[in-house]
């Protein structure tokens, strides 16, 4: 049987006057509007596993609809009587003095001590969701950052504050990497009338990495080893009381099982994007494909793994631009990929014919990133200077990472402002789409030369990160706020040279 491959039309145009440039916008927000799907990715990097000693994690920020935009939330000292309004909740308590954090469209990612935090939505049981919970993952995310120095406590910052003031969103994977370490907590709600969350908290194992794509990775954690596991109270009983768990049936406790039980979907669409980030990092491993392909008894996917060599930043942002290449389910390869490989798949993801349910690959490159971003922590540099988020608008596989330093107190102008509505060219995000649409016509001649220009750029950026961090630490111990001028002034101009080139 022949399946229907929903295309979009708007590839045929091409965008050489502003007709054609309005049409474009005009059927971006149609297809935006009725194809609404969250997918994102994180990939986590312990110092051990990287070149550098550094402590890395990535985020792929995927959902039709929304326009990115970088944001700073400055430093800041408090009244006892403030408080963080949201509407309809209780207002919550802010803290004497909140930490400085640059982040993207609403949400933060990195703090002016190196903390950075990413996640991946699994959404779980659904009757968990509770609407009077007043914290969803990206205010809570935010707050983290703007309260604490370290993973560890941000940990206890973000679970003391859902005991508080209730959690009001579906399941959560947080990723959170310091200087020193990387962690991922994993979150539900209790439900309608429920209080606080369910949760549980776990180290990646240094010299290993960890992914994870929109299920719940956790399964069967350590109850006695606080150093590196952590977990609420209620973590087990209370999927005794909802029927989640049988303590008699004799297996272990397993937290995705219990809340998040994976399922057929679940596994082809997500489990594929870790499978194919730990085939790529450790091919040693030679791990089968069974588990994501839904075979009876595969064993699922190990929570880390320890790479066959360690990885650079860069090493890492490959890792993000992924399509299957090089395995059977190359989406470059087929007949779906049409005359030039193009490794799209036109949403619906999944769709009926006949009363059976049919589903595209998912990878981790996919048309609907708004932006994403390699975090790196590094613990041998100051703060200012070591922690600093490569940052990049649209699809990964196509964008261009450029370096944003953690303690910026500006930022670009064209990653800021600008709407999903109308085109611009003053906007990068638009820039990018732009010529992402164009690739998409004759992808396999196109991609080449962009990918050229693309490893030209992040090749000058790293080769330039030596001296410019050598400048700027010797700045740090004489002048720390001309220091924070002169890396605001050179993250600009590198965001702008990205748009401009």
């Amino acid at each position: 049987m022949k399946l229907p491959v929903p295309r979009l039309c708007f590839y045929r145009y091409r965008c050489f006057c502003r007709f054609n440039l309005l049409l474009v916008a005009i059927i971006f927000q149609t297809v935006f509007n009725v194809t609404q799907l969250m997918a994102c990715t994180n990939v986590l990097v312990t110092k051990g596993a990287s070149v550098d000693g550094s402590v890395m994690l990535t985020y792929t920020a995927d959902s039709a609809g929304f326009y990115p935009s970088l944001q700073i939330f400055p430093a800041a000292d408090h009244k006892p009587e403030d408080a963080i309004e949201i509407e309809g909740k209780n207002p919550i308590p802010q803290v004497g003095h909140t930490y400085h954090v640059l982040g993207s469209s609403e949400q933060g990612a990195i703090n002016e001590f190196q903390l950075a935090m990413a996640e991946t939505t699994f959404e779980g049981r659904e009757e968990l969701k509770n609407p009077d919970g007043a914290l969803l993952y990206p205010l809570l995310m935010t707050l983290g950052l703007q309260r604490a120095k370290t993973a560890r406590e941000a940990i206890s910052v973000m679970t003391t504050l859902v005991e508080q003031h209730g959690y009001g969103d579906l399941g959560e994977s947080i990723s959170i990497a310091d200087k020193e370490e990387a962690w991922v907590l994993e979150i539900v709600g209790t439900g309608p009338g429920g209080k606080g969350a369910v949760w549980v908290a776990q180290r990646i194992p240094d010299g290993e990495i960890s992914v994870h794509a929109n299920q719940a990775r956790i399964g069967v954690f350590p109850k006695d080893d606080p150093a590196n596991c952590v977990f609420s109270e209620n973590v087990e009983s209370f999927a005794i009381e909802k029927g989640y768990y049988d303590p008699n049936s004799g297996k272990p406790f397993h937290f995705a099982d219990a809340y998040a039980p994976p399922d057929a979907k679940s596994k082809r669409v997500c489990e594929s994007r870790v499978w194919s980030v730990f085939r790529r990092a450790a091919p040693s491993l030679n791990l089968s494909a069974d588990y994501h392909r839904g075979v009876e008894n595969a064993a699922p996917y190990p929570w880390s793994v320890r790479p066959d060599r360690k990885l650079s930043a860069a090493d890492v942002m490959e890792l993000m631009r992924d399509h299957f290449e090089g395995t059977e389910f190359d989406m470059t390869q087929g007949i779906d990929a049409g005359e030039f490989g193009l490794p799209r798949r036109w949403r619906p993801l999944f769709w009926e014919i006949d009363g059976q349910e049919y589903a595209w690959e998912r990878p981790i490159s996919t048309q609907q990133t708004g932006f994403s971003y390699v975090s790196q922590s590094r613990n041998w540099l100051p703060d200012a200077v070591g922690g600093i988020l490569w940052y990049g608008v649209d699809d990964s596989y196509l964008t261009c990472y450029f370096p944003l330093y953690c303690k910026i107190d500006e930022l670009p102008k064209s990653y800021i402002g600008g709407s999903i509505e109308r085109f611009s060219m003053d906007s990068a995000w638009w820039v990018f789409n732009l010529v992402s649409n164009y690739a998409n016509l004759k992808y396999s001649f196109m991609m080449p030369e962009i990918r050229v220009v693309q490893k030209e750029l992040e090749s000058t950026f790293f080769a330039l990160q030596p001296a410019v961090e050598k400048t700027a630490v010797e700045l740090a111990a004489t002048n720390p706020a001309l220091m924070q001028t002169y890396l605001t002034d050179y993250s600009v101009m590198q965001a702008e040279k990205v748009t401009c080139r």
